[in-house]
């Protein structure tokens, strides 16, 4: 890792792969960061358990700062891995695209026997919640889409709008962020969206989103 380029994870969403975040990792590895990718699994492991295992992958990066960004489900691993270890290095969160206060799409689907098993352990567990979390410490930005085109459409018709086809802007309200911001993107859209990058840059580099008018 050069000493110069700060050092950033990806964490992916529900069903994915790290190689999903793939074209994120180019993106802002063009901005001036070291970006990884990593990759876990997001339905059989319990949210902890997750949190866990990526706790110790950032400490064998050996970081003195270590900022992350984390797409929908990976969001909510990233906020338990900070409950859970607060004393990683310090660095700046983005959340795109995460349930964070609830899913109104993960409840419609786990009404059947299937779509329970689906939506998996790791996400059930966050949405048994009542509290959502505080990170002292933690400059936390994030980012919603409107983009209303995708898999919920057809699990859970009656999304409130605006949604990204998914998750709605609503549900992504984190109270404990200092910044947010919503883009004219999907839910899946948002993993090769540049205006989704500039703004993850802009946060890690300042604390803050841009309000400056960019294409999708």
């Amino acid at each position: 890792m050069s000493a110069q380029r700060p050092l950033a994870i990806l964490v992916h969403g529900l069903w994915m792969h790290g190689v999903v975040m793939e074209m994120q990792r180019f993106f802002l590895e063009q901005q001036g960061f070291d970006a990884r990718c990593y990759s876990y699994a997001s339905v059989e492991p319990t949210l902890t358990e997750n949190a866990d295992r990526l706790a110790a992958f950032a400490r064998a990066q050996n970081a003195t700062s270590l900022h992350w960004l984390g797409h929908s489900l990976g969001g909510l691993v990233i906020l338990r891995m900070l409950e859970c270890a607060p004393d990683l290095p310090p660095g700046r969160i983005v959340l795109a695209g995460t349930p964070s206060r609830g899913s109104y799409a993960a409840r419609e689907l786990s009404k059947h026997q299937l779509g329970e098993m689906a939506i998996g352990r790791s996400l059930a567990e966050w949405l048994a919640r009542e509290d959502h979390g505080t990170f002292p410490g933690r400059e936390i930005g994030v980012i919603a889409g409107s983009n209303g085109f995708g898999l919920g459409m057809f699990v859970a018709p009656e999304l409130p709008e605006p949604n990204d086809g998914a998750v709605a802007v609503e549900e992504k309200k984190l109270p404990a962020a200092c910044d947010h911001i919503v883009l004219p993107v999907s839910h899946s859209g948002m993993l090769i969206s540049h205006a989704l990058a500039n703004q993850v840059a802009a946060f890690w580099h300042n604390g803050s989103f841009t309000r400056e008018t960019a294409a999708a």
